[in-house]
């Protein structure tokens, strides 16, 4: 008797779940969520910009503040749609998201 026989007709292969597109899921952000995320990106994207623009300045330590501002809330704002529209929410659980 071969030994795979034996586990063959009692075991069956797991069912891998539908994979979706990049793992997109709107599951976690959703209603009003998404759109204020979206705009908070493209509009903190848009004021990094508007900061770039800017060739010459006489005081330029609120230039500079501005830019660290803006370019943290545009990278922070992608950071939160990557984590709640993809699969790693669930892969690093809803306590650990919420900590962070």
């Amino acid at each position: 008797m071969e030994n795979g026989a034996v586990y063959n007709d009692t075991t069956e292969p797991q069912a891998k779940p539908p994979r979706r597109p990049f793992g997109c899921t709107l599951r976690h952000l959703w209603g009003w969520r998404l759109p204020a995320k979206a705009a908070q990106a493209i509009l903190s994207l848009l004021a990094v910009i508007c900061e770039e623009i800017v060739e010459d300045c006489i005081k330029c330590g609120g230039l500079y503040f501005f830019e660290f501002t803006s370019c943290s809330a545009f990278l922070l704002s992608l950071l939160i749609l990557c984590v709640y529209c993809t699969d790693a929410y669930e892969t690093f659980g809803e306590d650990k998201i919420q900590k962070v």
